[in-house]
């Protein structure tokens, strides 16, 4: 792509009122800043806020499955509808895109999203990306939308990704914001406040988790106010917020998806041999498989935890567990090519 892409998600908090109406004063900003962008990135907008748009028009809602999933449907057409009645004035237009998980767990799924977003680009139109709550399996949903902004950010090759929040960024223990993070270590992740907020699922815990991710796919994270005066344009210039620093990072683009998009199925519990093969680069024998945790079928993704119970690498299998069990230890097979190997 001939611009650089940029990813910035609005969580719940953000984009609504106290009463969980959606505040379209800040949406209004959000436009203004983001046309301000528009020439110089390939911008994808990760936005919650449908659920809460929605749940007023539902009686005596409690917030549960159904009431969500209902919620969501008639919230998603009210919150697409904000954000277009705010770029009109800039003739930008957007576009809805309801995600599944699946739609990142399958490669040949996840390319076609790709192409029907540079689609998008290439018309000067700008993706506005929500999870499809409506039909989305609660065991196979996204954590919130903080991962679902990582995933597109990771797997489209962004350069930059922008969390809002309705704090100023990642607070100290003082009360301050941390204005830059080298690295996010368990020291960084100790600053989350483990509360989450009234109306979104997500909260600091997930925005720092997500961004570490981010970082050593060698993303530039930025976690700041979306209240702050221009606070989009003083995140991209890292003048607001948190900055969190992309970590080196040369693996191709395969390897990130298969390493942040993929969705593990089944789990396998390898000796110290296979360890030290995998950490070398090597392709993954049945030989080094000491038990199979979860099961499996050819083609899935596998994570691979050693002797400590500890998830060291995720990997293509290239046969089902069935068969590794019954006859894949007898001889010297191979269960995950290298290629299709991410050390963690």
């Amino acid at each position: 792509m001939s611009k650089p892409i940029l990813v910035i998600k609005f969580g719940t908090a953000s984009i609504t009122r106290e009463n969980g109406d959606l505040d379209e004063t800040v949406i209004a900003g959000i436009a203004r800043q983001v046309a301000e962008l528009h020439a110089s990135y390939h911008i994808v907008l990760v936005s919650s806020g449908a659920v809460a748009a929605g749940r007023q028009f539902l009686k005596n809602y409690s917030g549960s499955i159904s009431e969500r999933k209902a919620a969501a449907a008639i919230g998603n057409p009210l919150l697409l509808s904000k954000y277009s009645k705010y770029f009109a004035p800039y003739d930008i237009a957007v576009a809805q895109s309801l995600c599944e998980r699946h739609h990142f767990s399958n490669r040949e799924q996840f390319l076609q999203l790709k192409r029907t977003y540079e689609e998008l680009w290439e018309n000067n139109i700008i993706p506005i990306a929500n999870e499809n709550d409506v039909v989305s399996n609660t065991e196979l949903k996204f954590s919130d939308n903080d991962e679902l902004a990582t995933l597109i950010a990771v797997g489209f090759g962004a350069t930059q990704l922008l969390f809002s929040t309705s704090v100023a960024g990642v607070l100290d223990r003082d009360g301050n914001v941390v204005p830059k993070l080298d690295v996010i270590d368990q020291q960084a992740l100790g600053l989350a406040d483990k509360e989450k907020s009234a109306l979104g699922l997500g909260g600091m815990v997930s925005k720092l988790t997500f961004a570490r991710l981010a970082t050593r796919m060698g993303i530039q994270v930025v976690i700041f106010g979306i209240r702050t005066t221009d606070g989009i344009l003083n995140a991209i210039s890292g003048n607001t917020g948190t900055l969190c620093l992309p970590q080196p990072c040369s693996m191709p683009a395969r390897r990130k998806w298969l390493a942040s998009g993929s969705l593990v199925t089944g789990r396998i519990l390898v000796d110290a041999g296979a360890e030290q093969a995998l950490a070398s680069r090597h392709s993954l024998l049945a030989v080094g498989i000491k038990e199979v945790l979860e099961k499996f079928e050819e083609g899935e993704v596998i994570e691979i935890v050693n002797e400590n119970n500890i998830a060291v690498a995720v990997g293509r299998a290239k046969l089902s567990s069935d068969v590794l069990e019954k006859s894949g230890r007898q001889q010297n097979t191979e269960v995950a090519h290298a290629d299709d190997i991410v050390l963690l």
